[in-house]
């Protein structure tokens, strides 16, 4: 067949470790013979950040809102014994967190559903898409270890040189504290992408906080929400046919168990992180979870939600045979791949992604898998292959679908 044309380049990130090695192999098997592959590259690998001064990391953000597509390999956030393993000049911030912070952008994540693979949560027939409000509370905390007897105060000082204070507690002995804070800028950001997503995929939207007792903090959130939803979506939702639903987050959890799935599940930075891998392991491993950064002005940037498979890696560094499951990665392709066609007329790409997609899930479902899934499957007799073996397999696949 004649390659695929691309008008518009895509952002590709390359990352780290085991997840780099599958990504050369996806673009050689599954991309390249297919499609006439427009990117502009930036090596967001540990190596080249520390020779950049993670400057890499800055621009390919800045790219991503330039084109408004980007996918990105898995990366290492370094610490202390990573900075001696690759000798770094500093401990380099998370590539996610700088990333995140320049889209201004909200975290997506949702499962990969395969025939064979049952989600622990039995009724869970349905996806499940945790979105995560990947901005302040404890994040970006401010903590003291109280070393004995005193008083703490909430202080805001104004411009005006005015005080706000509010008692936190009298210590009679050691404690510690914490402080956090969020801003309304963000949290109206997190709130159009989360309405934004919602119309995008044709999903109803769940929000949940604590706003009973936080009746400030959490109750912020609550309101701004409903203010966005009532003057900006509330229309759009109504002809789509899709619903918005605040409850409680304690309310959220139980409705969530006994639900079906099938919606966007909406939270602060905290209930998220949890949630989303409590979500990710239900539904059966973190490596069958997409991730899909969205900003505000409508810019993309999608990965696999797993990190860069170091174990694998090690074991390939020394010759051995590795079963690295790459569906979660090549989902970040292809997500990428249909919204780069989406927003370009290019009717050809979206459907090349669409049937590699395709392609992963029967793969699967016809018996022939990584060690990590034959572990999760119901399969009987599964056919375990290698991690270039299983991409080659979705290959064969693929070939049959085209």
């Amino acid at each position: 067949m004649e390659k695929i044309k691309m008008t518009t380049p895509l952002v590709e990130m390359d990352g780290d470790e085991m997840t780099r090695i599958l990504w050369k192999m996806i673009k050689d098997e599954l991309l390249l013979p297919y499609i006439d592959l427009k990117t502009e590259y930036y090596d967001l690998g540990l190596e080249h950040r520390n020779e950049t001064d993670d400057q890499v990391t800055v621009d390919s953000a800045k790219a991503t809102l330039k084109y408004g597509v980007a996918v990105k390999c898995a990366t290492i956030t370094p610490n202390g014994a990573r900075m001696q393993e690759y000798h770094l000049k500093e401990m380099w911030k998370s590539p996610n967190g700088t990333i995140r912070a320049i889209l201004d952008g909200t975290v997506f994540r949702a499962p990969i559903l395969i025939k064979g693979i049952v989600p622990y949560v039995k009724n869970w027939t349905k996806p499940i898409t945790i979105a995560r409000h990947a901005y302040g509370d404890v994040y970006k905390n401010t903590e003291i270890k109280v070393p004995g007897p005193g008083r703490a105060e909430l202080v805001y000082t104004a411009a005006d040189g005015t005080e706000v204070r509010e008692l936190i507690h009298n210590f009679e002995g050691p404690g510690i504290l914490q402080g956090i804070h969020n801003t309304e800028k963000s949290i109206s950001s997190f709130a159009r992408a989360c309405f934004g997503y919602a119309l995008d995929t044709k999903q109803d939207l769940w929000f949940a906080t604590k706003d009973t007792i936080s009746k400030k903090y959490d109750h912020t959130f609550k309101d701004i929400f409903q203010e966005i939803y009532d003057t900006e979506y509330k229309e759009k939702f109504e002809k789509q046919g899709i619903t918005y639903f605040y409850t409680l987050i304690d309310d959220a959890v139980a409705r969530v168990i006994r639900s079906e799935g099938g919606f966007i599940w909406a939270c602060k930075n905290y209930d998220g992180d949890v949630m989303s891998d409590m979500v990710a392991t239900a539904y059966g491993d973190l490596s069958m979870m997409t991730s899909v950064l969205v900003s505000p002005s409508g810019a993309y940037e999608y990965e696999a939600a797993h990190g860069t498979v170091q174990r694998h890696y090690y074991k390939h560094l020394k010759g051995e045979e590795t079963s690295t499951n790459s569906i979660a990665t090549i989902f970040a392709w292809t997500g990428a791949l249909k919204k780069r066609g989406e927003l370009d007329g290019n009717e050809a790409l979206c459907a090349f992604a669409d049937k590699l997609e395709k392609a992963c899930i029967k793969t699967v479902e016809d018996g022939k898998m990584t060690k990590s899934l034959s572990l999760i499957s119901t399969c009987e007799n599964p056919v375990i292959l290698n991690s270039l073996e299983f991409i080659q397999a979705i290959r064969e696949t693929l070939e049959t679908l085209l």
